[in-house]
């Protein structure tokens, strides 16, 4: 049970308001698992799809650059996932080989064998199990996500038995999944992306002239059932989540809505829509999740929503326009060259349309298209990435966008909450954020620095929202930061609720330094102080408490005294000094949901009240 004096913070921190939605949408669950009848009060109506032509893609492009910028081997990996999607083996989470069986068994969960009930109505299935294990497991084969993987391979083979799998998949998942039971209508935004990624997916083999019309009945069917849930649910995702699961309901919305002829609701979900966009987004382009990976699901939301304008006959307003380049820019600020980014906040693998060959870690085909989409213009030149743009870029070729002219540099971006120090080879990002929504991680003052495409000290990841082990990456030890020990930056309270918001205080910004103040609300403050210098970096640390400064690092770590060699097999990358006595443990790291590989944390001792300096040489300047 809380304190009073927790419950105060809560309400405080997240609001009244806040707090009285998610106490009347508990309640709401309760009286459905009570009385069943209930449901009914609950449910939005909504007229039957009349129509699904909503996307416009232009196959004969995307056609060209499949055959002309995938070389052979990323042709082959292409075939052989989809083949595999063919006989219920999906890439889930966009790195873990998931077997549903064939025909799929969309109740399951693959890795422990354990399925919900089909017939067992959404608000009596629990959103953990021990048992079951993590119910995003089962969701992922009903996002049809590897139903763009069908249609891409269709489009480079031309072998129908990609659209036959699509076609009788989809027919099997009606079957299987009654509107309002089983897993997979326990969340709208799941639904939201169920429906378009078949829509698109449809889209490509009408586009071929293969489809028929129970093919089209039953993308009618489906839209149905997902647009009257992401109607009913939208309680929750707009007054409680008030996160990625808004826009991404409201992307549902606005395509249920126009397939339906339901203009009033068209409309509506558009003026939410901008007023969200304003909600979430801050003036400097950051998102309010404190997430890459979340930042980039909804801009794939928003690249969809942007794409159909032309056929809804409606517009995000400027603003709303705006903020969404910004992030754009942002985001390519903190990539690396390499398309990477760090694995800042939490990740959870989504990659809802995976319309390019690019590995999930590549960021570039999401940027690219999410800025020409707002600026008109390209941020990279032509490569792999740039298919991601021809699926939204509305009949507009490659060609008719030119690429912009913008250099990565350092950067501040203080309502976000991100800034970096860029060297010539080299590069470090430093979170610190002021917050004024909740927090996912304890990663305030966290440094990552990268080299030639190295992630040399990196974050922990994620792992699992479901595991007792992806909990614990979620705290401050697990991320190169100070540690107290017997302390947490923050408070939390299950896998998502984190209170008692550490405080930020921004001491000083110039283009090669920054020092930056936190205070925790647990009893400490952390003061850190970054110098780039031509060689790397200096990194001053203090705190009122005897500390330890933390470092994660995926390479080989060895110590000698006070000095840390880091090592890529032979190749030594960089070396560590410090002040401080050093320690070294092995730790993990998550770079993809589900998956886990060892790493090294470097533990460097401090008493309160003096500095710890920590001295970062890269390689190529040791010699």
């Amino acid at each position: 049970m809380l304190k009073i004096s927790e419950v105060r913070t809560i309400l405080s921190e997240y609001g009244v308001g806040w707090a009285i939605n998610r106490l009347l949408y508990a309640l709401k669950l309760r009286s459905l698992c009570s009385f069943p009848m209930f449901e009914k009060v609950f449910e939005k109506r909504a007229n039957y799809p009349q129509r699904v032509d909503i996307f416009d893609i232009d196959i004969s492009s995307l056609e060209d650059f499949l055959e002309k910028n995938l070389d052979s081997k990323e042709k082959e990996v292409l075939v052989v996932r989809a083949d595999e999607a063919c006989q219920g083996i999906i890439t889930g989470f966009s790195s873990v080989r998931l077997n549903y069986g064939n025909p799929i068994n969309w109740q399951l969960n693959p890795i422990t064998g354990k399925c919900c009930s089909e017939d067992e109505k959404w608000f009596k299935i629990a959103d953990f199990d021990v048992n079951r294990g993590d119910i995003k497991v089962i969701w992922e084969a009903s996002r049809f996500s590897h139903f763009i993987t069908l249609a891409r391979a269709y489009i480079l083979t031309k072998d129908e038995k990609y659209y036959k799998a699509f076609s009788v998949q989809m027919k099997d998942w009606l079957v299987h999944n009654r509107y309002g039971y089983g897993a997979n209508f326990k969340c709208g935004q799941e639904c939201s992306f169920r429906m378009v990624n078949a829509l698109l997916a449809y889209s490509v083999f009408r586009g071929f002239g293969v489809t028929n019309d129970d093919d089209e009945n039953n993308v009618k069917e489906l839209i149905d059932r997902c647009y009257r849930k992401v109607l009913s649910n939208f309680f929750y995702a707009y007054r409680c989540i008030k996160n990625n699961h808004t826009i991404s309901e409201l992307m549902g919305m606005i395509v249920g809505a126009w397939c339906c002829k339901d203009e009033r609701q068209l409309e509506k979900a558009y003026r939410f829509l901008d007023e969200v966009i304003d909600e979430q987004f801050a003036a400097d382009g950051g998102y309010k999740q404190f997430s890459f990976n979340y930042h980039r699901l909804v801009l794939q939301d928003l690249e969809c929503i942007i794409s159909i304008s032309e056929k809804t006959g409606k517009k995000l307003n400027q603003r709303s326009l705006d903020k969404i380049k910004k992030s754009a820019i942002l985001m390519f600020q903190c990539q690396d060259a390499s398309g990477d980014m760090p694995n800042y906040g939490s990740n959870d693998g989504a990659l809802i349309f995976p319309m390019a060959s690019c590995d999930y870690r590549d960021f570039r085909p999401t940027i690219n298209a999410m800025y020409a989409l707002t600026e008109g213009k390209q941020l990279y030149g032509r490569g792999k990435h740039c298919e991601e743009l021809l699926w939204f870029s509305k009949g507009r070729t490659l060609e008719e966008y030119e690429t912009a002219e913008i250099k990565r540099e350092s950067s501040s971006f203080e309502d976000a909450g991100i800034f970096t120090l860029r060297g010539s080879r080299f590069w470090a990002m430093l979170v610190a954020n002021d917050y004024h929504s909740r927090p996912a991680h304890m990663d305030q003052n966290h440094f990552d620095m990268w080299s030639e495409g190295r992630n040399i000290f990196c974050d922990a990841g994620t792992y699992s929202y479901a595991s007792e082990q992806g909990r614990a990456l979620v705290e401050n030890q697990n991320h190169n930061t100070a540690l107290i020990p017997g302390k947490k930056q923050m408070s939390s309270r299950g896998p998502f609720l984190i209170y008692d918001w550490t405080r930020r205080e921004i001491l000083g910004i110039t283009g090669d330094s920054l020092e930056i103040s936190i205070a925790s609300a647990n009893g400490y403050k952390h003061k850190r102080k970054i110098e780039m210098k031509s060689d790397g970096y200096i990194v001053k640390d203090w705190t009122d408490q005897d500390f330890q400064v933390i470092f994660h690092t995926p390479y080989t770590a060895d110590v000698e005294k006070n000095t840390v060699k880091i090592k890529d097999g032979s190749r030594l990358l960089c070396e560590l000094t410090s002040t401080g006595t050093i320690e070294l443990e092995e730790a993990k790291r998550s770079l993809y949901y589900l998956k886990m590989e060892p790493a090294y944390r470097i533990k460097i001792n401090g008493k309160g009240g003096e500095e710890i300096k920590t001295e970062i040489k890269i390689k190529e300047y040791l010699e």
